[in-house]
């Protein structure tokens, strides 16, 4: 189950971290690729971006240095509810693909919250 867990956990690591430094570091990209971030001032996608950015770091560094590893859950958890506020998101703007990721990144987050408690 720990390696079952690591893959997750390196898997929504990777993707986190990279759509978090696009929308924090690389803000026009981020805007020329998904149409939402125009619409929205770039203080908030930034914010986003550095959340999900922190919610990756978060869960690896904790768990794996084994300094303060409870970090590694509740990054999970917030991470989670980025996800599902993300859904929601999609949902009203009727962007059906998107949904679909953020489910499946929202239930990955959760197994690694739960089985990391």
């Amino acid at each position: 189950m720990n390696i079952a867990l690591w893959a997750i956990q390196g898997i929504l690591a990777f993707m986190f971290i990279m759509a978090g430094m696009m929308k924090s570091l690389q803000y026009e990209k981020a805007k020329a690729k998904m149409a939402w971030v125009s619409e929205y001032p770039k203080g908030f996608v930034v914010f986003i971006g550095v959340a999900e950015l922190l919610g990756g770091i978060g869960l690896i560094v904790p768990y794996a240095t084994g300094i303060a590893p409870i970090l590694t859950p509740l990054a999970a958890i917030g991470l989670a509810v980025i996800m599902l506020l993300s859904a929601v998101f999609h949902a009203k703007r009727k962007e059906n693909q998107a949904i679909g990721l953020n489910v499946i990144l929202l239930a990955l987050a959760v197994f690694v919250a739960i089985f990391r408690f």
